[in-house]
């Protein structure tokens, strides 16, 4: 008979968050060594809520063979602190109701979203359940919050760390996803015992991100819906959020509203998503007549091999401060598609280190503003070169021996059945 791992995952699909595509992976990766449940909330990524979920307390169904249990949660705008603490709550509170209700299980898995809560439900889980307790730390809190100055009252600060701090001694094993975040967890325990473990890269399922060639019809098609024939493009790909200095780096893109490449193509910035800075970055766009820019909607999960493929060079960025606390996923489906990247990350820091060994980009400070811009330059000078061919060619190399789907869910079951 299976053991039972149960996880708990604030968004799972359909809703496209970085987090909740990772965890569907691994959940539908997992399911032939586990009996496998999730605890996720409604679909509620973008902050509204389909009618549909809006009738019952409680929604359950069997998703590609995994065991789905749906809780309802209030809708919230990104751009609301209020609201947006309202809904992490209601989901918390809703998730340790389910599991009061549920039997035995033998693992319980949980990341660090949402922020400090997603540790602590993996605890309440663990003692409930009498599991052992898996703590994956895709983001450190509050390091994250205080870097990006959401919050910053100390003491409430101080006491969320203790918090995480306490989750991460609790659990089982404690999964970093980068080396960086390693430093984090051993800095965090200096002098004391450092919980029990691991480092394990996200990955990217290269069955469906893959290279196309630009000739491809789903590539032809989407890059005319947004009028981006013949151009050069520039691509961030993801969260518009508070975490990547998106408002400082469309200031370096304003530079670059005639540019045009080395051989003779114009120059666009296409931002691909949604988040919290969107609308500053529309505004700014129209304020500064920057007909280099444009903004495009999420695509689904279906439709995201065709616009990563339309990208001449993809954005990798994070603010300052972010090193050690968060690792940016998009970089594992830059790889996917065989794109160059243009890295806005600090030394040392997960992706960046990846850069540099694979040799697929470029790679300024966060904060120089200078480096990013003739970085920029390079990239447009040397448009037509084989040389960002190859850089893109290293990328996807690297991520098929190293970063693909089966080979880190694969690191992931071993190392829960080693528990």
């Amino acid at each position: 008979m299976k053991k039972k791992l149960l996880i708990y995952a604030h968004y799972y699909a359909p809703d496209v968050a970085s987090t909740g595509q990772i965890l569907q992976d691994q959940a539908e990766g997992m399911k032939d060594e586990f009996d496998v449940t999730v605890i996720c909330t409604v679909p509620s990524y973008g902050g509204t809520i389909e009618e549909k979920y809006k009738e019952k307390k409680l929604y359950t169904e069997k998703l590609n063979g995994v065991n789905i249990i749906r809780i309802p949660v209030p809708e919230f705008s990104k751009s609301s602190k209020v609201s947006r603490i309202k809904n992490l709550l209601a989901y918390f509170l809703n998730a340790r109701s389910v599991t009061r209700k549920l039997g035995h299980y033998d693992y319980v898995f949980t990341i660090s979203q949402p922020p400090i809560m997603g540790g602590m439900l993996g605890v309440y889980g663990k003692k409930k359940l009498g599991a052992k307790l898996i703590y994956c730390i895709q983001d450190f809190n509050p390091e994250q919050i205080a870097a990006t100055e959401y919050f910053k009252n100390k003491s409430v600060l101080g006491i969320m760390r203790w918090l995480d701090n306490r989750s991460c001694k609790q659990s089982d094993l404690v999964i970093t996803v980068g080396r960086d975040l390693v430093e984090t967890l051993k800095n965090r325990f200096k002098g004391k015992t450092v919980p029990n473990h691991k480092m394990i890269n996200n990955w990217i399922d290269e069955k469906e991100i893959y290279p196309l060639e630009s000739s491809n019809p789903g590539v032809v098609e989407f890059k005319k819906r947004y009028g981006l024939e013949s151009k050069f493009i520039i691509m961030y790909s993801g969260n518009i959020g508070l975490y990547y200095d998106l408002e400082g780096l469309i200031r370096v893109v304003e530079k670059f509203k005639d540019a045009k490449t080395a051989d003779g193509r114009k120059v666009v910035f296409a931002f691909v998503g949604a988040g919290s800075v969107l609308d500053k970055l529309v505004k700014y766009k129209n304020g500064h007549q920057m007909e280099n820019t444009v903004f495009i909607p999420y695509q689904d999960k279906d439709k995201l091999i065709f616009s990563l493929n339309a990208a001449d060079v993809h954005w990798c960025v994070n603010a300052k401060g972010i090193k050690g606390v968060s690792c940016p996923s998009k970089f594992y489906g830059i790889a996917g598609v065989g794109k160059p990247v243009i890295g806005v990350l600090e030394g040392d820091s997960e992706v960046e280190m990846l850069i540099s060994e694979i040799g697929c980009g470029r790679v300024s400070e966060p904060g120089n503003y200078v480096d990013v811009e003739q970085n920029i330059r390079w990239f447009l000078d040397h448009a037509e070169s084989d040389e960002l061919a190859e850089m893109g060619k290293r990328g996807h190399g690297y991520l098929v021996e190293h970063l693909a789907k089966d080979v880190s869910i694969g690191k992931y079951i071993d190392a829960i059945q080693a528990l």
